[in-house]
């Protein structure tokens, strides 16, 4: 059998936010593959090649650098240096890995980020983590808007149920909808999307 050979150098995953905070008894209940599914996903992309950026809340103690709502509300996720901040063991990054901290839903509000992508060539990525209403839309949504193809990784999501299949069914024309076990086989389908943004340029 020939082995296929795949070149992943323009790809990327953003893994957002897999941290103690977001991982409600609520989530885990309605999601409970979801830390099996991002394990796998990470070890996917660390096979095939695919560069791993992990983004990060993470807000100080003394409201610095907190959005102006959640100073009024008195209270946001992952302070920095408390148990709600910490990543969940299936997410932890491997050495070499960018690693990115937000103070925002969107991950591209870190100026490092889309540095760090056009730096390394990427136009293409792929989103996951939590939530998927809130700062997995938002990130994905920015993705698309600065010139990247996007694709969520479905199954590497949580949220309130419904909230979270509303938010992949209903934003079709920002970004398309994968799973783990789909993204190998999607390869010439994006690498042709890819190559279709070229001959237009």
């Amino acid at each position: 059998m020939t082995n296929i050979q795949r070149d992943w150098t323009q790809f990327a995953l953003l893994l957002i936010d897999v941290q103690q905070d977001f991982w409600t008894e609520a989530r885990a209940q309605s999601f409970p593959d979801f830390p099996v599914n991002v394990a796998r996903l990470l070890e996917l992309c660390r096979s095939e090649g695919i560069e791993i950026v992990h983004l990060r809340a993470l807000f100080q103690p003394d409201q610095s650098d907190w959005m102006v709502r959640y100073k009024l509300f008195g209270r946001i996720p992952c302070i920095q240096g408390t148990p709600g901040s910490e990543t969940l063991p299936c997410a932890l990054e491997a050495p070499g890995e960018v690693v990115l901290s937000k103070q925002t839903f969107d991950g591209f509000y870190n100026p490092q980020l889309l540095q760090h992508l056009q730096q390394q060539g990427k136009r293409f990525v792929l989103v996951a983590g939590l939530i998927t209403s809130t700062c997995v839309l938002f990130t994905a949504t920015s993705a698309a808007q600065s010139g990247f193809l996007t694709a969520v990784v479905g199954d590497c999501c949580a949220d309130e149920a419904t909230a979270h299949e509303h938010t992949l069914s209903r934003y079709h024309y920002i970004f398309s909808r994968t799973a783990v076990d789909r993204i190998t086989e999607s390869y010439a389908e994006w690498r042709s999307a890819l190559a279709k943004l070229d001959e237009k340029a």
